[in-house]
């Protein structure tokens, strides 16, 4: 929604803020930066859009409202609060207790957040084979296989992947990449992603097959115009974010995990740091391709990502790519091997988010603040 994206970018770059994707909202976190009047800001924009809506000013959802708010909630009703009553001062001593967990709820898209985010960096080499373990347990869908394979192996927001198209791909050159939108780009493709030579496969295998059987528009690839979506669910509509967390929800809860989705791109932005330390030959070499993975990943500060434009160079991207994908090739052979037995992999699961990042520990603070600039 392009008033969503205005504020977005207001936020981030009149304000001063960051701001982290949280299944149907958005975290707002305040910096050095950010003004005090911030929780004003975001309150006056909301009853703005409440007051248009209520005068009939206004013919759509209210931008600033968490449209999945009422389904998340379901039919819970606190017994703090009295309905169509106002609320009297605790001191009062009349009033039931206010249900803490209701009073942390709010509909709001934007939710402020008060201390500073610090990111979980993932680097267990089995994450993915978990899952992917999990699903095939579950009887994953092709489509689903192929969408998880794609978060693990580009470092990729759920929806940059959902959104895909056949011109998406058509447009790169290169059979192992596609381009995408990135946050806050208006549907522009200006980014791309790049994947496993076995994905691309069950890609391929995915259009020609499982997708063309619940297609409206009954042809393969070769076929198909490039506006055509390339995720469909069984009723042959474009394949959205509610529809794959319930998919993911089975399977992370077969997998004994509990993980969002947005991990996946912290898993791949800790394990190409790790790669591009065990494959650099200099402090030199580092120091580029940490460039190019900033690029690619098209970390949003505007201050932060001057510095390492000029640096960018898709073939050299390409090169890092490859070793980190022949690497997970190898280490899901591994984990295949190693976990024949359930106990042993209830083992492995459990201890995926506890992992400490196996990397040098002057690179951390690097990594943190790269994390608060990756969205």
């Amino acid at each position: 929604m392009a008033i969503r994206t205005a504020v977005e970018n207001y936020l981030i770059y009149q304000m001063g803020c960051k701001l982290r994707s949280k299944e149907n909202f958005q975290y707002v976190i305040m910096t050095k930066k950010s003004p005090q009047t911030i929780n004003h800001f975001l309150a006056a924009i909301k009853s703005f859009y409440k007051t248009a809506l209520h005068l009939k000013l206004y013919e759509f959802q209210n931008p600033l409202v968490d449209a999945d708010y009422s389904i998340s909630i379901g039919s819970f009703s606190p017994t703090s609060i009295r309905e169509n009553k106002p609320r009297l001062p605790k001191i009062a001593g009349t009033e039931i207790p206010s249900d803490s967990s209701y009073r942390s709820q709010s509909d709001s898209y934007f939710k402020l957040v008060a201390n500073d985010w610090k990111p979980n960096i993932i680097a267990d080499h089995d994450l993915p084979y978990i899952i992917y373990r999990a699903g095939s347990e579950i009887g994953w869908s092709l489509r689903d296989e192929v969408v998880i394979r794609m978060l693990f192996e580009t470092g990729a927001r759920i929806n940059e992947i959902l959104e895909l198209t056949l011109g998406d791909y058509r447009q790169r050159i290169n059979q192992y990449e596609i381009a995408t939108l990135n946050k806050g780009s208006e549907k522009r493709r200006i980014k791309f992603l790049r994947f496993s030579q076995d994905t691309l496969k069950l890609l391929m295998r995915y259009v020609n097959g499982e997708r063309k059987t619940y297609a409206h528009e009954k042809q393969t690839f070769t076929k198909l115009s490039d506006s055509e979506v390339i995720f469909l669910t069984r009723r042959g509509d474009p394949y959205n974010y509610n529809a794959f967390y319930s998919q993911w929800s089975k399977i992370i809860t077969q997998a004994k995990i509990k993980m969002n989705i947005h991990k996946t791109r912290h898993w791949f932005v800790t394990n190409m740091i790790r790669n591009i330390y065990d494959t650099a030959s200099d402090g030199g070499e580092i120091e580029m391709k940490k460039n190019e993975l900033i690029n690619y990943m098209k970390w949003k500060d505007p201050e932060t990502i001057k510095v390492y434009e000029h640096y960018f160079n898709e073939a050299l991207f390409r090169e890092i790519h490859e070793n980190m994908a022949k690497k997970m090739q190898e280490y899901e052979k591994e984990y295949l091997k190693k976990s024949h037995s359930s106990s042993e992999g209830e083992q492995l699961s459990s201890s995926v988010l506890q992992t400490k990042a196996i990397l040098p520990t002057e690179e951390i603070e690097w990594i943190n603040e790269f994390y608060k600039g990756m969205e």
